[in-house]
């Protein structure tokens, strides 16, 4: 473990004082397993933690915390393991910190518009507590029924209605944190505006668990829609359904919730997966778009004219779903994507990039160039309306399995290259973690990084919170 010492019997002793001998888990090969991984499909990105701890509270964590720091083993905070970037994989053992127990939502503050929640609570949750009383939390990453509101916020995880409700961090307002060193400090609140030095809660969201961990979060609630509409259409190739979504933004004086982008073969798999029928055969694309407003009749206008703006480019059909039943038949299949091809193409890998919307219809010939050039399928699918696309790089048959890791490494570098070409960057929503830490250069010189490395030694001067994350291990080449 090179700097970092083994948990020894002596540490192993003083968790379980801290927590309660329920709560650790140690010498449990098969119940740790699932402390070893994230949803990362490559099993090379697991490493087995020495232990797993389940604290309860803010002062369990900062106990942990002060006797890691003490005998310098890393900690690795861990959510619902949800996350697509290694960020939760204990890389040099130590400790694993589960937040699960940490599943409660504190207080509903309705005169505020806050909810107070710990890092535990799974995100949908949030919505099925306070819609009765006419509210809902925005953040809405596509895992919304499994992640935990805790990595939502490290991640500053995005989704499907980013465009028009922003991403996770535009919604916290406060934060208590476990710092690695031990001690608790307190974030902001239930303010909507704080310019009292430094804005500490941002510098927190999206910082990967490599910061501090959160004990207490604060979000910000909006008023429920009363109305919203999904418009399923349908085009002949991915080209025509690209070229759409600049005119929606720009022509149409609208902003839709979501526009999301399929590809046939994203459809095709996945309605496989889930044994459910949409009409592909027309198509070679789909766009799902949603709007919402606050009467039927602003979401009708809305979605009449956006269904014209795209018959009047190039689409074949134009399906409206207005029922809860139908957008969740449609929304399924746009969600279990990724899911579909971890069953039925194992070997692949899941990208996140991110581009200006009005430059994605240049992306597309450039992955077609590279599934020409190299023995991989390149399906797109994803978040169009901010430009936020999941290319997946999946292995072709012919592919020996020894081989593959030598390909994606090589179609990565070209994947990236194209992305920061066009303005954009390497993730727009699942994080950097340990799966894409070496890739950082090409589109971040070494002065930034070297300055976030900086800010880290300031929090975590024994560098045992999350270790091995974001930063490559040698950061040379940068390109801006």
């Amino acid at each position: 473990m090179g700097k970092y010492q083994e948990v020894s019997p002596q540490i192993l002793k003083e968790l379980i004082q801290i927590v309660g001998e329920k709560y650790v888990l140690f010498d449990q090969a098969e119940k740790m397993a699932a402390y070893s991984h994230d949803e990362v499909a490559d099993m090379n990105f697991s490493h087995m933690p020495d232990v797993v701890v389940k604290p309860a509270s803010a002062e369990e964590i900062s106990l942990i915390m002060r006797l890691a720091n003490q005998y310098h083993i890393p900690v690795t905070p861990r959510g619902a393991g949800s996350g697509l970037s290694g960020g939760a994989v204990p890389i040099f053992g130590g400790i694993v910190l589960s937040v699960e127990r940490m599943n409660r939502i504190l207080e509903v503050d309705k005169e505020n518009l806050v909810v107070v929640v710990e890092p535990g609570v799974v995100t949908n949750e949030i919505n099925n507590v306070i819609k009765e009383d006419g509210l809902f939390f925005a953040g809405y990453p596509m895992s919304v029924e499994s992640c935990f509101v805790g990595g939502n916020v490290a991640e500053n995880a995005g989704g499907g209605k980013a465009i028009k409700y922003g991403v996770t961090g535009r919604y916290v307002l406060g934060l208590e944190v476990v710092l690695p060193t031990g001690e608790i400090v307190q974030l902001g609140g239930k303010l909507s505006k704080d310019v009292v030095g430094f804005d500490m809660v941002h510098l927190m969201v999206g910082s990967e668990g490599t910061l501090g961990i959160f004990t207490k979060i604060y979000l910000k609630l909006l008023p429920l829609p009363t109305a919203k509409a999904d418009l399923l259409v349908l085009f002949p190739d991915a080209q025509t359904a690209m070229k759409n979504v600049p005119l929606i933004m720009r022509n149409g004086r609208i902003i839709p919730t979501a526009i999301e982008f399929m590809d046939q073969l994203s459809v095709q798999t996945t309605c496989k997966y889930l044994n459910e029928e949409l009409p592909y055969e027309k198509a070679g694309a789909m766009l799902l778009i949603e709007v919402d407003g606050s009467s039927e009749q602003q979401v009708e206008q809305e979605f009449e004219t956006i269904g014209k703006l795209c018959e009047e480019n190039g689409a074949l059909e134009v399906y409206v779903a207005l029922n809860h039943t139908t957008q969740e038949r449609v929304w399924a299949v746009r969600r279990n994507i990724a899911e579909a091809f971890k069953v039925f193409s194992p070997i692949q890998s899941l990208e996140d990039i991110v581009i200006p919307f009005a430059q994605i219809p240049d992306i597309l010939p450039k992955l077609d160039e590279l599934s020409g050039q190299y023995p991989v399928v390149i399906p797109c699918y994803g978040h169009a309306g901010d430009g936020n696309l999941h290319v997946t790089l999946v292995k072709k048959p012919e592919l020996p399995d020894e081989q593959w890791h030598e390909v994606e490494h090589k179609v990565l570098i070209e994947l990236y290259k194209i992305a920061g070409q066009l303005g954009g960057t390497i993730s727009g929503e699942h994080g950097i973690g340990v799966k894409r830490r070496e890739f950082m250069p090409i589109v971040m010189s070494d002065k930034m990084i070297g300055l976030q490395r900086q800010i880290k030694s300031v929090f975590d001067p024994n560098d045992i919170l999350n270790p091995g994350k974001i930063f490559p291990e040698v950061a040379t080449g940068g390109s801006k």
